[in-house]
Parts: structure tokens; sequence; C-alpha cells
């Protein structure tokens, strides 16, 4: 189990980095008006949109695996959850989906046009708006203990 907290936490480092690299890419693309390019582009936008996938599955397992997921409010009930244990076991869960789905929906929604502008535009906008999200509900306080 600790292994995968781990695993958890040490990739987000990764995905992090590789959703601002491609939100960044997208919204330069998109205001810069440059050609949306297969080779790089289109690549650097699917490699973030599989690697958020593939931190979501991890942190799902930890969610029904950890005491500080569904057994947290099985046990407590959602009312006896303080504020830390309910960002850990409904907040950072349920944003996190949300913020996949956007950034799913921003990778369909690009390859529905052929006008680089607009790919460029659907993907940042998406990304940009799961990236937030994701932000917001980081548990910042334990996550570099």
């Amino acid at each position: 189990m600790e292994i995968l907290k781990t695993l958890h936490s040490y990739f987000a480092y990764i995905v992090l980095i590789i959703l601002i690299i491609a939100t960044a890419n997208a919204l330069i693309g998109w205001l810069t008006k440059k050609e949306f390019r297969f080779d790089k582009d289109l690549r650097l936008s699917l490699f973030a949109l599989v690697l958020s996938h593939l931190q979501l599955v991890i942190g799902l397992i930890v969610f029904f695996v950890s005491a500080n997921g569904l057994k947290a409010i099985q046990t407590l009930g959602m009312g006896g959850l303080n504020s830390a244990a309910r960002l850990l076991a409904v907040e950072h869960p349920f944003i996190n989906i949300l913020a996949i789905a956007l950034i799913t929906v921003g990778w369909s929604r690009h390859k529905k046009t052929d006008d680089s502008t607009v790919k460029f535009r659907r993907i940042g906008l998406m990304y940009g708006a799961g990236l937030i999200l994701i932000l917001s509900r980081i548990p910042w306080g334990q996550w570099f203990q």
C-alpha cells in the first residue's frame, strides 16, 4: 500500500510538469496562430492525456485501499471527517476525476477540426481548466512531508 501512495505522490510531479508544458504549448500555439504539428503538438497533448489517466488509475486504487480514502468515509461518515480528511477522501478524488474528464474532453474535441487555431484553443482551455482544478485540490501540506 505504501508503495502505491509513494508512486502516486512522485508520479504527480511528472504528470504536472507534462500537463503544464502541454497546456502552455497549446495556449502559445493558439495565441500565436501557429500550425498544429502532429509530430510535436499532438504527441505532447497525447502524452499529457495518457499520463494524467495513468495517475488517475493509480489514485483510484489508492482511494479504494487506503485508510484515508473510502475507508475513512465508511468509518467516520461525512460528518466525522475534519477538513484534512475530507480533502483526501472526498475533494481530491472528486475534483481530480472532474479535471481528467475536462482534459479528455479537450483531447476529444480537438480531433473534430482541422483548424490549427481551434485545435490549440480546445486543448489549451480544457487542459488549462483541468490543470487549475488539479492544482486546487493537491494536499500540499502532506505532499512535501
